[in-house]
């Protein structure tokens, strides 16, 4: 399936790794130019150059911790210079937390705050006039399954990624006037680095290998009995990102193996 979408520009945040990654090489597959932000200079570097040897296209890495609002500004400048307008955004920055309500800080729930919902907010802004320019665009924002289904040991990332959903969903009745699609990404379990580490810490404790501790994570939860990889995942972010989804206004889809629980 062509998807036309050779020749346009996308930036993704969390971009050096994970789904971020994948989702980064899967346009670049497709044929698009990706700008890869991340707070990691030299790994966003270093992977942006594997992109252009390998698919032909133009590619940047940025450092910029989205966290903060000035970084965002000096990393979207960067973006215009060098594109001159972007077509695609992947707001996909973000991590997981660990805590109780009545024990994480303030200043921890702020963090996460402007990690996972001020960063998408202000790239969405500092992008949509670009797009506005091109007559259209698309942004697509990584939440998680936690934002409708809590696991209980992250609280913040729970509330988070829900208030992503909801500003996703706001936006996106804001700018389709404009032709600019917003949509969100739910993923479940997916095989990234992060989950290796965590294997890696509590199958020791449990006397198994990280695999048989992952394994039985997937058995746990998702009927599909498995975790997905980050490269199944971005083929469905090229899809929403093209005109092949053209009619995808606001949604939310879950990509979790039937993880959550309830009728969506």
């Amino acid at each position: 399936m062509d998807l036309k979408l050779k020749g346009k520009v996308a930036v993704v945040t969390g971009g050096s790794v994970g789904i971020g990654l994948a989702v980064a090489r899967k346009f670049a597959e497709e044929g698009m130019n990706v700008a890869i932000m991340a707070r990691g200079a030299e790994r966003a570097t270093e992977e942006a150059k594997k992109i252009v040897d390998d698919y032909g296209v133009k590619a940047i890495g940025v450092a910029c911790d989205v966290s903060k609002a000035q970084e965002i500004d000096s990393a979207v400048k960067t973006i215009m210079d060098t594109f001159g307008g972007v077509d695609v955004l992947v707001n996909n920055a973000g991590t997981g937390s660990e805590e109780t309500v009545m024990e994480a800080s303030d200043e921890k729930w702020q963090y996460y705050w402007d990690l996972h919902v001020m960063a998408a907010i202000r790239m969405s802004r500092a992008l949509i006039p670009s797009m506005k320019e091109r007559k259209g665009g698309v942004i697509i924002q990584t939440a998680s399954i936690c934002a409708k289904q809590p696991l209980w040991y992250e609280p913040i990332y729970n509330t988070t990624k829900a208030a992503l959903v909801m500003f996703s969903k706001c936006l996106s009745n804001e700018v389709i006037k404009d032709n600019i699609r917003v949509v969100t990404v739910s993923p479940g379990l997916v095989l990234t680095p992060d989950w290796w580490k965590t294997a890696g810490i509590l199958s020791e404790k449990e006397g198994i290998t990280p695999k048989e501790y992952l394994d039985n994570i997937a058995k746990e939860n998702a009927p599909i009995q498995r975790f997905a990889s980050p490269e199944e995942i971005a083929e469905f972010y090229a899809f929403i990102a093209s005109e092949k989804a053209s009619y995808s206004v606001g949604s939310n889809y879950s990509l979790d193996g039937g993880w959550l629980r309830v009728i969506d």
